[in-house]
């Protein structure tokens, strides 16, 4: 069987990234499929094409700074030397200038500390800082690294330093988690519960309720500990000069990314439960009115001789193997039959993607025979992104 060829319409990457239009570019999908490499990809294609680009990582492999050339990256944007070829003669060529790459990998928990040091004063801050209830819910409470991924993207576009981000978005089990978790954490700090607990036994709600409220404190202390409960109180009382700002910033970050000049691309491969989370995100993006530029699907296997069904070429590794000729020939009719059946397999599930979403551009990206890990083969991707 040969594989279909490829059907709906072409995602160009090259044209939406030089579009200065273009503010914002978040890769998303399910976990394993690509997307930091591909949000490495392209923004060396951005700077190719004359963008100032920086890109957010929060894979904790820690791949993009070692593709990038980097030791290490952290919480501030990093330059990446690129290549004088990948900006000088697209310059020459184009007319644009010369573009730029900055890199970093977000710290959920610098950028927490950042956040309070910016809303509180310095000893309302400190309180806060050394607080063990802070201390946890800053590095491991679940949603926080989704929402300072939230939070640096809004402080990186505000900076109107570069004309281009890039969101390499946190490898959830969900690609959900993206959008969900940043409203669940702030929900959460804004909550009616939290700031129950940490209303004075004298004022609020707790003269309002009476001597229930030490049940009800005295219950809680039990059952998660009577120090816990007070470093909760403790870091809620010092926390609220920064409390109301944590929701509305949340929901000016969900904003920019519904506005124009913001893209979302879903990253996939061709296997059934990546495309289904695929599918699923898709349906997602177009029922919170999020902006879908189009489908990545990393890791495509081409063959070699499109025109030449699996059947055939075991067909003819036969009539070798009875003849005892030509060995050679016969095990490459075999490597090609294997090949041919693997593309055709990955054909017919890309079709199920396509036929539910017809509407939706794709580009395919061809499989590596070996790790992405260095500047020239992401490179190498990007041209393949803007085919």
């Amino acid at each position: 069987m040969t594989a279909p060829p490829p059907s709906g319409p072409r995602l160009d990457l090259g044209a939406l990234l030089a579009d200065p239009s273009t503010r914002i570019v978040v890769c998303c999908g399910s976990g394993g499929v690509g997307k930091t490499t591909t949000a490495a990809a392209m923004g060396v294609l951005a700077a190719e094409r004359g963008r100032h680009a920086v890109v957010i990582t929060v894979d904790p492999a820690r791949r993009l700074a070692q593709s990038m050339g980097l030791s290490e990256l952290d919480n501030t944007p990093r330059p990446v030397e690129l290549p004088a070829e990948t900006g000088d003669a697209t310059a020459e060529r184009t007319g644009r200038p010369r573009g730029s790459l900055h890199a970093m990998m977000l710290d959920m928990k610098r950028t927490f500390d950042e956040i309070v040091e910016a809303h509180a004063d310095p000893e309302r801050a400190r309180q806060i800082l050394a607080n063990p209830f802070y201390q946890s819910l800053s590095t491991s409470f679940s949603g926080t690294q989704e929402y300072m991924a939230m939070e640096k993207l809004g402080q990186l576009r505000q900076s109107g330093e570069w004309d281009l981000i890039i969101v390499d978005t946190p490898p959830s089990r969900s690609a959900l988690d993206f959008l969900d978790a940043p409203k669940r954490l702030g929900r959460f700090l804004d909550g009616r519960l939290i700031r129950f607990l940490s209303a004075p036994p004298a004022t609020g709600a707790f003269r309002l309720l009476g001597a229930g409220v030490g049940m009800v404190t005295s219950m809680i202390g039990k059952i998660v500990g009577a120090q816990v409960l007070k470093d909760v109180q403790t870091f809620i009382t010092a926390f609220d000069a920064v409390f109301g700002g944590f929701q509305e910033r949340a929901e000016q970050t969900y904003r920019l990314l519904q506005a124009p000049g913001t893209a979302f691309i879903v990253v996939a491969v061709p296997e059934s439960d990546a495309l289904r989370e695929a599918s699923y995100f898709i349906d997602r993006l177009g029922t919170d009115r999020m902006p879908l530029a189009g489908l990545v699907l990393n890791r495509v296997h081409p063959v070699s001789a499109p025109g030449l069904a699996a059947e055939r070429a075991e067909a003819a590794a036969r009539s070798l193997a009875e003849a005892a000729e030509h060995p050679l020939a016969e095990a490459a009719l075999r490597l090609h039959a294997e090949s041919a059946r693997v593309r055709a397999r990955e054909a017919r599930l890309r079709g199920g993607l396509t036929a539910a979403h017809p509407e939706v551009p794709v580009v395919d990206v061809p499989a590596r025979p070996e790790d992405v890990h260095d500047l020239a083969a992401l490179r190498a991707i990007g041209h393949d992104l803007a085919r």
